[in-house]
């Protein structure tokens, strides 16, 4: 019972320090009043970050669906900060949760495609995190509402000064190709993702 309970909790451990690397890793959230400005950054550190903490996760375990698990507890924790916001008088949209589930599930899916081979998944399972995780939260973010009045409305206390909207100059990056076209720059994750995986299992 000492074995198994010492194997689980450091489970436990594997998972909380995980998704510490990846709510350290940029922008893990999105604010609406800042959520395209965000976006690229957010995009390249969370494809990396959710890569890097997965497999990291995924080969202590050894077993597929972890990603997905570890990927379910960064979404909780995300709703969590979500009922936060809202719990201090903010609008239920202000805080979107982004989307890791569905590309964790394609990380899992290749680390049991391929057998459980560590670089199967690192650079095929990497390369598809990279590309569909800032595909899923630009459609997420295209479904919410028009962020410029967020902005202007329900300032944040925590924005730095050189972040806070004080010109509606501003909000016409939200509605600019600039914006929707950001996600060809999220690409870039790719490769930075399965480095960063490789290096973490080395």
């Amino acid at each position: 019972w000492l074995r198994r309970t010492t194997h689980y909790l450091f489970i436990v451990v594997v998972a909380v320090n995980s998704t510490l690397l990846t709510i350290n890793a940029g922008d893990y959230i999105f604010y609406t009043d800042w959520a395209w400005t965000s976006f690229v950054v957010f995009s390249i550190s969370q494809s990396t970050m959710l890569v890097v903490g997965a497999i990291y996760y995924m080969l202590f375990t050894g077993v597929p669906g972890t990603a997905t698990y570890y990927a379910t507890i960064m979404t909780i924790y995300t709703w969590v900060a979500k009922g936060a916001w809202f719990g201090l008088g903010y609008p239920y949209d202000f805080v979107t949760v982004p989307v890791w589930i569905p590309s964790a599930m394609l990380l899992d899916l290749t680390y049991w495609a391929t057998r459980r081979n560590k670089h199967a998944a690192i650079i095929i399972g990497g390369t598809l995190v990279g590309l569909s995780l800032p595909i899923f939260n630009m459609i997420n973010l295209l479904l919410i509402r028009d962020p410029l009045e967020m902005a202007f409305k329900y300032p944040r206390p925590t924005l730095p000064p050189y972040m806070t909207p004080i010109e509606p100059q501003v909000g016409k990056f939200y509605n600019s190709p600039v914006a929707l076209g950001s996600g060809a720059g999220a690409v870039l994750s790719v490769p930075i993702a399965a480095l960063g995986a490789k290096l973490n299992t080395w």
